[in-house]
């Protein structure tokens, strides 16, 4: 009884497959393996260029990106202008290109209840946004727990719980941000024990390159992270000169051209089952004096090269 069933099971299957249209291709499609890394623009390191975020975006698809970070405020900016996210979600899709997360600074994680409750609040109008724009991941640093040492971790392991309970609602999940020059959030083992204590499935981690070094994280953390804890990762690198405790945001360079880690730092990255957005965060004001797009090819070229057989 148990063989008649099997081949009666097998000539149904094939049955189906006969009658379903693209049944093969879709097979076909459902084995294909995943790029291990995808390739982002974070629009920090055209800010100076002052391109408005519709160029941005072009620049961005013009030099081979798969994916953006944009910035709230420059998306706030835009609508304030006169445009609208029904427009800007088809100027994205005509371009072929992603928007994989937005860096936004609500306080979501401040001691004071009522500068929590405001930050729940403009969190659920930026997430409304990011929604119609297509875009599900949104950064939350640490913003509000950043001069003043002594935040309790256990408590903003309950916080974040509660903002990603807002991010499962709206659809878009904050990730939670590693912050070097943070009082509190600066190294990469508090980052993981807030994300361990909120509980939640939907817990994730936004590492850098430059952060987890300004915050004196050993890259080799990097190892002891699997499944889908991070699913972001912000690729720049250092110079040996500022050194760690004097070195700033302005000084980050193209990924290869510092003395950061950072092919040791992909390979460990690495999942052969799934794929990491490789997002480009510099706020060089070099850069910002070139050409936008060169510096995009360049940034990217650069991200490419570090990634070139990992695996």
């Amino acid at each position: 009884m148990k063989r008649r069933n099997l081949l009666k099971n097998i000539a149904s299957t094939a049955a189906t497959a006969s009658l379903v249209p693209g049944w093969k291709s879709l097979q076909g499609l459902s084995k294909k393996k995943n790029p291990a890394f995808t390739f982002c623009l974070n629009t920090s390191t055209l800010r100076g260029q002052e391109q408005g975020i519709v160029k941005d975006l072009e620049t961005a698809a013009a030099a081979g990106y798969d994916g953006v970070e944009i910035w709230i405020n420059a998306m706030q900016k835009y609508v304030e202008e006169g445009g609208t996210l029904p427009e800007l979600k088809a100027r994205i899709d005509d371009l072929g290109i992603q928007i994989e997360d937005a860096i936004g600074f609500a306080q979501w994680i401040d001691d004071d209840d009522m500068v929590r409750e405001k930050a729940i609040e403009q969190l659920k109008m930026e997430m409304d946004m990011l929604a119609q724009i297509g875009c599900r991941r949104i950064a939350a640093p640490p913003a509000g727990a950043t001069n003043e040492a002594g935040l309790n971790l256990d408590a903003a392991g309950e916080r974040y719980a509660r903002i990603l309970e807002v991010g499962v609602m709206q659809g878009v999940i904050p990730q939670l941000e590693v912050w070097g020059f943070s009082k509190n959030l600066h190294k990469i083992s508090q980052v993981l024990y807030v994300a361990g204590e909120s509980g939640h499935p939907g817990a994730r981690i936004l590492p850098d390159i430059y952060h987890l070094y300004k915050g004196g994280s050993s890259f080799e953390a990097l190892k002891m992270i699997n499944g889908p804890t991070i699913e972001i990762f912000h690729m720049n690198d250092y110079p040996s000169d500022p050194p760690q405790e004097t070195i700033k945001d302005s000084d980050r360079v193209y990924p290869g051209d510092g003395v950061a880690p950072v092919k040791q730092v992909l390979q460990d990255l690495y999942r052969p089952d799934a794929t990491t957005v490789l997002s480009l965060e510099l706020f060089n004001p070099n850069y910002w004096k070139q050409d936008a797009l060169l510096v995009a090819k360049t940034g990217l070229q650069k991200m490419k090269m570090a990634a070139e057989g990992i695996g």
